[in-house]
C-alpha cells in the first residue's frame, strides 16, 4: 500500500510537531496517531531534551495505545511519524501491536544528513524498522516533504532551534 493524498495532512501534522520541538529547544520529531476511521487520536512531539533520552514520540503513542486501545483498535491504527523509528521505538511499536507506519524521512537519509554535517553516530545504530520489526507495514519516505524535515534538523545541528 502506498502512501495516498488524503494521507499528507498527517505527515504535515508531523512536520508541525516537530518544528514545535525545535522551537521547545528539542530533537525535531512528530508523531500522529491515526484510528482506522481516520480520526486522530493521539499526536506528541520529541521530548528528549529533559535528559530522557526515551522520550520519542514513537514510544509515547505506543505507550498511550496500550493503555487506551484494543488490540484490534492498535492493529487497524496507523503512525505518521516526521522520521522512520528508531529501534526502540520499531519495537515499542510491534510489542504494543500497532498497525502501518507512515514515514516523511528514513533512517537512511537521517543518517546521511547527519554524516553531510559532521554530527556524531547517535549511541544506537539507525536501522530500518523492517531490521527489527518485520511483520510492520511501512511506508515512506514521502519526498514532497522530507526537504522540509531535512530543514528542521539542519536548524537544530546547527544550533538554529
Amino acid at each position: 500500500m502506498a502512501v495516498k493524498d488524503t494521507e499528507l495532512p498527517y505527515l504535515r501534522r508531523c512536520v508541525e510537531l516537530a518544528a514545535e520541538a525545535l522551537e521547545a529547544g528539542d530533537e525535531p520529531f512528530g508523531s500522529v496517531l491515526v484510528g482506522a476511521d481516520g480520526v486522530v487520536l493521539a499526536e506528541d512531539h520529541n521530548r528528549v531534551a529533559s535528559g530522557d533520552r526515551t522520550r520519542h514520540p514513537e514510544f509515547e503513542l505506543a505507550r498511550w495505545s496500550a493503555a487506551r486501545m484494543t488490540p484490534e483498535e492498535r492493529a487497524a491504527a496507523t503512525v505518521y511519524t516526521s522520521g522512520e523509528h528508531c529501534p526502540m521505538c520499531a519495537a515499542a511499536h510491534a510489542w504494543v501491536g500497532l498497525g502501518r507506519i507512515v514515514y516523511v524521512a528514513s533512517s537512511e537519509q537521517l543518517a546521511s544528513w547527519l554524516t553531510e554535517w559532521g554530527v556524531p553516530a547517535p549511541p544506537v545504530r539507525t536501522l530500518p524498522v523492517h531490521d527489527v520489526a518485520p511483520g510492520v507495514v511501512v511506508e515512506g519516505p514521502v519526498p514532497e516533504l522530507a526537504e522540509e524535515a531535512r530543514a528542521l534538523h539542519r536548524r537544530f545541528h546547527r544550533g538554529e532551534g
